[in-house]
């Protein structure tokens, strides 16, 4: 078998850069402003908040989103039914990355989405009164309001939401795409 030619060694060295992003895909062309916000606006047709933009160096991260359930059918994060099914029955959220990077042939897109469910300290189930006056534990008060609640609650990281970032992949190259 030939190797391959040196302008697909150039492509794949260029995805390789971006962090090992599964399923990378090359636009050709510069890296312009209309591919910035091209690919910005994706992300907002997906209800993500844009956390922080670094055009230096070609990374756009959004805030947490929490997962959509059945009776969301406007918001497409959750992209299968059973993903629909999963944020349904349990908190859910996540979080996108999208890299662009310039490359010798065109623009290297990659899209990493984290997957994260919510991890309770304890049990969930209570009677409507123990919700208001816990039997269980003492009264906890926040004296500092301004750092926010004293017990926050964890997250369990549950990997790539693959499925979304295919989804997230087409959008972007829907709209800056040639």
């Amino acid at each position: 078998m030939m190797p391959p030619p040196a302008s697909n060694q150039a492509v794949g060295a260029a995805v390789a850069a971006v962090g090992a992003a599964v399923g990378a895909v090359v636009v050709p062309g510069p890296l312009t402003e209309q591919m910035w916000e091209g690919s910005v606006e994706a992300l907002h047709a997906y209800h993500f908040s844009i956390k922080n933009e670094n055009r230096l160096a070609g990374t756009i991260e959004t805030n947490y989103l929490a997962g959509s359930g059945l009776l969301e059918p406007w918001h497409f994060d959750s992209v299968t039914l059973a993903d629909r099914i999963e944020s349904s029955l349990q908190p859910i959220r996540r979080r996108a990355v999208v890299t662009l990077t310039a490359a010798e042939h065109g623009v290297v897109v990659a899209v990493q989405v984290i997957k994260e469910r919510e991890d309770p300290h304890g049990p969930t189930r209570h009677a409507a009164g123990v919700a208001s006056y816990p039997e269980s534990r003492p009264l906890q008060r926040d004296l500092d309001v301004v750092l926010g609640n004293s017990t926050p609650t964890g997250w369990i990281t549950l990997g790539r939401d693959t499925a979304l970032e295919q989804a997230l992949q087409k959008a972007i190259i829907a709209r800056i795409g040639r």
